[in-house]
């Protein structure tokens, strides 16, 4: 053979030996379970790698105490610097919620001043003297042909034209000098079908002490009705938008620079409103002056109650409720001096001209600077605190002072609103709680309408005064009851006794009626409509009380339970839903009462839906505020009645909390709870 032919085939290589990992330690595929630092090297066997192994642990080490969190000392605020501080003995903490109180009655002139800058006159057409034609006498609606045609004698009115001239207050809506007083108008003849909104100039009575508001200054009747119905959306709408952005702004950057902007701004927008040409005008720059109210309110509600010691929040909270209703029985007073609605506009905003020396008064919030970790600023305001109290520094038992000296090089941890979506039970509760203030404003409405609009025609109330001090009463007594039975039943057995009251007058209402509307068609059956309406009453006046305290409740409820980095964003969450609930008043006038019944039936639904859902919220009373995430975290639902003595309560510990939850372990180990806290409390050795 040739000798080419002869040549061997080289030989395979050896097979190579399988290897744990590669030069940077990365795990060869289907092997788990190895560490992931690199293995050493053979001439490194010994001291030399473990040398550099303990390196690298050291280094993770440092890097994972920088990321844990403060000392506990430090993120146990009520327990440990509010104790420090003096809690409300001091007296520049008093000050402080004085200054938090004195708004209060700015913002209660400014949410209700829609009921008068906007309200409906009685208006007719402007002619000589009694031969004039009738264009419309109600506030709530107007004559059509076929109720002109039947005329016989003047209609009942829901508000007595006979006090028009006693209390001074009609004027022309044209534009022209209202001191001479037109003559009440006189029927038309009879079988007249003249359109009842031919006129092109009408003459106003206007309700409610002013000359002249909004609706008679641009003709906002007949086919410019609606109109009046945006001008009011817009105040509510801004208050909303407004609660959400500034909510998140405040938890972003503080509350103080939220609260002096918006007073800024609210003091531009609003004298700009008292000068407006047109009604697009008005309707716009309320919507602005909406946006900053909602700012001012909701921050110095975060303010107020972070300023507290858990036994005093609620007491804080309804103090500024009573100033605001306060501000509410004053303000028809306050028309009535005006007597022009662009003098009573800036009358309402020039008051927070003095909240401008906020900007020097007021600080930041020492307890969102505290759980923000920003150290450096809380060491500034903490010795500003005790200088103003004149306090010893030797007061400080605790050691605060020395703690947070070591946590000075901390970075500031900002958190979200937006982060309460990756929690287990948080969400949950800010969830409950916006239904449950979306269903009380909603329903109050439903019941207002009930007792005082179409419903039920009282002889009491036919008269604007009667009807708004009747609101305002109701509202006050509803506050008083709320301090009473909060204190009794806590915040969960208060709310839910509420949302009980108002799900059973909404139902007695829309059914006992129904069956009692029935059988008052009945000659023998002894039923008549004044017994309808008497009952009518009685239960909306229930309706009221009941659903004005479930909003209120909730709105504080929501305050206790959210933690302080995201406190605002949440409160911001509960008053939007409060607005939502409120735009059912717009909403009904401008379909000209359409829908009425269906929206109370889903509202009443809406509190069925409630009294199941409040079980699942915890009890705040007397506890702590939740500093960060992790702490509302731990907030978890108790028996609704109180343990029998000597039993144990099933409660989760820290560490079994943390597997439940499915929260981080970096997340666990910052929430600064001790391993014998328990969900609300400590628990028992």
């Amino acid at each position: 053979a040739h000798p080419r032919l002869l040549r061997r085939a080289p030989a395979p290589p050896p097979p190579r030996p399988a290897r744990r990992g590669n030069k940077q330690g990365i795990l060869q595929p289907g092997r788990r379970g190895v560490s992931r630092f690199p293995a050493p090297s053979r001439g490194s066997r010994g001291s030399g790698g473990a040398s550099r192994l303990e390196g690298a642990l050291a280094r993770r080490s440092r890097e994972h105490s920088a990321a844990a969190a403060p000392s506990l000392l430090l993120l146990d605020y009520d327990g440990s610097v509010l104790p420090f501080l003096g809690g409300l003995g001091g007296g520049y903490q008093k000050t402080l919620v004085l200054l938090t109180w004195i708004p209060a009655l700015f913002i209660g002139f400014s949410q209700f001043s829609d009921s008068f800058l906007l309200d409906q006159p009685n208006f007719w057409c402007r002619g000589a003297g009694k031969g004039a034609e009738l264009a419309g006498v109600t506030a709530t609606g107007r004559w059509d042909a076929g109720d002109v045609a039947n005329w016989t004698s003047p209609p009942t009115t829901p508000f007595s034209t006979a006090s028009w001239g006693a209390a001074g207050n009609l004027s022309n809506g044209s534009g022209a000098d209202g001191g001479d007083t037109p003559p009440l108008p006189s029927p038309p003849d009879k079988g007249d079908n003249a359109s009842n909104c031919d006129c092109h100039a009408w003459d106003y009575g206007i309700r409610t002490g002013l000359v002249q508001n909004v609706v008679s200054k641009w003709d906002l009747v007949c086919d410019n009705a609606w109109k009046v119905h945006i001008a009011k959306f817009s105040l509510l709408v801004g208050l909303i938008f407004g609660y959400l952005i500034t909510g998140c702004i405040a938890d972003w950057v503080g509350r103080r620079p939220v609260l002096l902007f918006s007073i800024i701004f609210i003091l531009i927008f609003g004298l700009t409103v008292a000068l407006s040409v047109n009604v697009t005008m008005f309707s716009t720059l309320r919507f602005f002056e909406g946006f900053c109210l909602a700012g001012i309110i909701l921050t110095l509600y975060a303010l107020r109650i972070e300023l507290c010691p858990p036994g005093k929040r609620f007491m804080i909270t309804m103090v500024a409720s009573f100033v605001a209703m306060a501000g509410q029985f004053l303000m028809p007073g306050l028309a009535a001096l005006c007597r022009d609605w662009q003098v009573l506009q800036a009358l309402i905003i020039c008051p927070f001209l003095l909240m401008l020396l906020y900007w020097s008064i007021f600080p930041e919030s020492l307890r969102w600077l505290m759980a923000t970790q920003q150290f450096e600023a809380a060491k500034k305001l903490i010795l500003h605190f005790t200088q103003k109290n004149c306090m010893n520094p030797e007061s400080d038992i605790k050691g605060v002072m020395p703690e947070l000296e070591k946590e000075l090089s901390r970075r500031p941890k900002k958190v979200c609103i937006v982060k309460v979506v990756g929690t287990r039970n948080l969400w949950k509760n800010i969830v409950v709680l916006c239904v449950n203030s979306l269903t009380g404003y909603g329903i109050h409405h439903c019941f207002a309408r009930s007792m005082m609009g179409h419903e039920v025609k009282v002889p009491l109330l036919e008269n604007f005064y009667a009807d708004y001090y009747t609101v305002a009463s109701i509202a006050l007594a509803s506050c008083l009851a709320m301090c009473v039975v909060v204190r009794l039943l806590g915040r969960r057995g208060g709310l839910l006794l509420f949302v009980i009251l108002t799900a059973l007058a909404s139902l007695l209402q829309l059914g006992l009626l129904n069956l009692i509307g029935k059988y008052s068609q009945h000659p023998d059956s002894g039923m008549s409509d004044s017994v309808k309406d008497k009952f009518s009453i009685a239960f909306s006046i229930v309706g009221m009380f009941a659903s004005h305290a479930v909003g209120s409740l909730s709105v504080f409820f929501c305050a206790e339970i959210t933690p302080t980095v995201i406190r605002c964003g949440g409160l911001g969450l509960v008053l939007a839903s409060a607005g939502f609930g409120m735009l059912t008043a717009p909403i009904i006038d401008l379909h000209n009462q359409k829908g009425y019944f269906l929206h109370h039936i889903i509202f009443a639904c809406c509190t069925l839906i409630c009294i199941i859902c409040i079980l699942l919220l915890p009890e705040s009373r007397d506890q702590n505020l939740p500093e960060n995430i992790s702490n509302g975290e731990h907030y978890t639902r108790q028996p609704l009645l109180p343990h029998k003595k000597g039993e144990q309560p099933l409660l989760l510990t820290n560490a079994e909390l943390k597997d439940y939850s499915g929260l981080h372990d970096a997340a666990t180990a910052g929430d600064g709870l001790p391993e014998n806290a328990t969900a609300n409390g400590m628990k028992s050795m």
